[in-house]
C-alpha cells in the first residue's frame, strides 16, 4: 500500500507558534516613502514596525543604542517598538506595522534587540527579496485581496526575521521567546503548556529535549531564568488563576484540575505567587494572558 499522505496539521505544535498565537501577532498598514531631499521621519516608541529599503540608503537612529544603516534591499524588524528617526536622502522604502496584545508581547519580545537587520546579500535569505517584490506588486496595484496578502506578508517577515535572529545565537538575555527559538527547549515548552497539569519530572522533560538530566536543567535554567520544576509549578498556577477569573468553579476544583491533591498545598502555592489567596484574588482578579 502507499504510505498514507502527510498533514501538517497533525504536526506537534512548536512554542513560537504558541507565542505568535498568544500575542495575536497581525501585518497592519503599510506605507511606501520616497526621499528625494533630506528627510527625517519620526517613529513614536510602541509601535512595532519593519523598513525595507526599495533602493538608495536609509539609517535608523535610536535613543541610546547605535544607528543602523540600510542598504537596498536590507530590512530591520523593530519587533520591540523603540522609538526612532529614519533619515534618508535619494531614497525608497516600504514600512510596515504590526498589531499585537501589548500586555501579552511587551514581556516575551523584550528581549530582542532594538532592531534585527537582515541583509539582503546574506545567504540563505532568498525569501527577503521575494516578499519585497511581492509588497511591491500587492502594494502598486492592488487587486482584490491585497489588503489580507500585505498583512499575511507582513506576518512571514516578522517569523523569517525571529529566525534568523534565532540562528544566529544572538540570544543575550533569558526569556520564554529566547527559549522558545531553541530547537532543544521550544518542544518542552509546547508539551508543559499543552499539560501542565502532568507530574512532569525533570528526567520526562530531559528526553523531550534529548538531553541528559543535567545538560538540560542547565540548558534551561539560562533561557527561562528559574529551573524546570519552578517553571511547571508557575504554569499550573497561571493556568489556576486563569480558571480562578473566568469560571465559577469551586477553589477545590480548580486545585484538582492544575494538579494539586491537596486544597491547603495550592493555597500556600498560590499565596506565594500572587500574594493572595485564591479565593481574595479572585474577588478582583481578571484572567491572565
Amino acid at each position: 500500500m502507499p504510505p498514507a499522505p502527510e498533514n501538517f496539521a497533525d504536526s506537534p505544535p512548536d512554542a513560537l507558534s504558541d507565542l505568535l498565537q498568544a500575542v495575536h501577532l497581525r501585518g497592519g498598514e503599510i506605507t511606501r516613502s520616497v526621499a528625494d531631499r533630506p528627510r527625517r521621519d519620526r517613529h513614536p516608541a510602541g509601535r512595532r514596525m519593519l523598513h525595507i529599503v526599495e533602493h538608495g540608503a536609509v539609517r535608523l537612529e535610536f535613543r541610546g543604542s547605535d544607528p543602523v544603516d540600510l542598504g537596498s534591499g536590507d530590512m530591520a524588524l523593530l519587533a520591540r517598538g523603540d522609538a526612532h528617526v529614519v533619515r534618508a536622502a535619494d531614497a525608497g522604502w516600504m514600512t510596515g506595522g504590526f498589531v499585537v496584545d501589548h500586555p501579552v508581547a511587551d514581556p516575551l519580545l523584550t528581549v530582542l534587540p532594538a532592531a534585527i537587520v537582515i541583509r539582503a546579500d546574506s545567504p540563505g535569505v532568498p525569501w527577503l527579496t521575494m516578499g519585497l517584490r511581492l509588497m511591491l506588486d500587492e502594494f502598486t496595484d492592488p487587486r482584490p485581496g491585497s489588503r489580507v496578502m500585505l498583512s499575511r506578508l507582513l506576518d512571514l517577515l516578522f517569523i523569517r526575521a525571529l529566525r534568523v535572529w534565532a540562528a544566529a545565537g544572538q540570544q543575550s538575555r533569558p526569556g520564554w521567546l529566547t527559549a522558545a527559538m531553541d530547537p532543544a527547549v521550544g518542544p518542552v515548552l509546547s508539551a508543559i503548556h499543552r499539560d501542565p497539569t502532568r507530574d512532569w519530572s525533570v528526567d520526562d522533560l530531559a528526553a523531550l529535549a534529548s538531553l541528559s538530566r543535567s545538560a538540560f536543567a542547565t540548558r534551561f535554567a539560562a533561557l527561562l531564568g528559574q529551573p524546570p520544576v519552578a517553571y511547571v509549578h508557575r504554569q499550573r498556577l497561571d493556568r489556576a488563576a486563569h480558571l480562578l477569573a473566568s469560571t465559577t468553579e469551586s477553589v477545590a476544583r480548580i486545585a484538582t484540575r492544575v494538579g494539586y491533591t491537596s486544597d491547603a498545598a495550592f493555597s500556600r502555592a498560590f499565596t506565594r505567587a500572587y500574594g493572595e489567596s485564591p479565593r481574595t484574588w479572585r474577588k478582583t482578579a481578571q484572567p491572565p494572558p
